[in-house]
């Protein structure tokens, strides 16, 4: 028993993986492609994928929404846990980084579950809720620009049906956020983020400290 979260160790840290990742070449492949580019610190971990993966699975999940693509990691392991018929809408603005997921997408056989939109996030989710699309999406991710993450998760939520989950990246900012003296804009958006999901009484939140922190909101039913 412990009364607070076990720090991770390196070789904790290993042996999580070796005993929960259940790595399918592809996403390894990926892993490590993005590995060797200068912005790699924007990929996810395998733990989190798997997560993330698990929580589609325990949601019944097919529509979904992803706020921030980069090189496709997150993409395709929720679409690798998705349904035949299931579909996620990617948002990002880079052509090239989205050009190794669309690769990957291809040898993974999920391709065509992955509708990516290569515009602002908030253009496309506007879009889609003018289309009707509120209220019937099961799950979103959002992991992009800091100062935005307000406008992503608002429309995230109307898109999403009771019951649905938000996943938001990087919460805990390497700690950053628990630090007064920090006051780049990126550390202050993510602290004022998390103030306010922590007051927003139409979701039921847990932060879990996995990877730079996952803060998972559930929408409420309509009462």
């Amino acid at each position: 028993m412990s009364a607070k979260t076990i720090a991770l160790t390196e070789p904790l840290h290993a042996y999580l993986i070796a005993h929960s990742v259940r790595d399918l070449p592809v996403l390894k492949a990926l892993r490590e492609r993005t590995a060797a580019l200068p912005m790699a610190r924007m990929q996810i971990s395998p733990e989190q994928g798997q997560l993330m993966q698990v929580l589609v699975k325990v949601l019944g999940a097919r529509r979904c929404l992803e706020v921030g693509v980069f090189t496709g990691y997150s993409a395709l392991s929720v679409a690798l846990a998705l349904p035949a018929d299931g579909k996620i809408v990617a948002c990002d603005v880079s052509a090239e980084w989205t050009a190794i997921g669309r690769e990957a997408w291809e040898q993974a056989g999920v391709a065509g579950k992955i509708d990516l939109r290569l515009a602002p996030a908030v253009q496309t989710l506007d879009s889609l809720i003018a289309e009707g699309g509120a209220g019937t999406y099961d799950f979103a991710f959002i992991d992009a620009d800091k100062e935005n993450y307000g406008a992503y998760y608002e429309r995230c939520l109307a898109l999403l049906r009771p019951g649905g989950l938000i996943a938001v990246d990087n919460t805990l900012w390497s700690g950053r956020v628990a630090d007064a003296s920090e006051k780049d804009a990126d550390t202050l958006a993510l602290k004022a983020f998390n103030e306010a999901l922590h007051r927003d009484v139409r979701v039921t939140i847990a932060m879990i400290p996995i990877g730079d922190g996952l803060t998972l909101a559930v929408k409420a039913p309509v009462s």
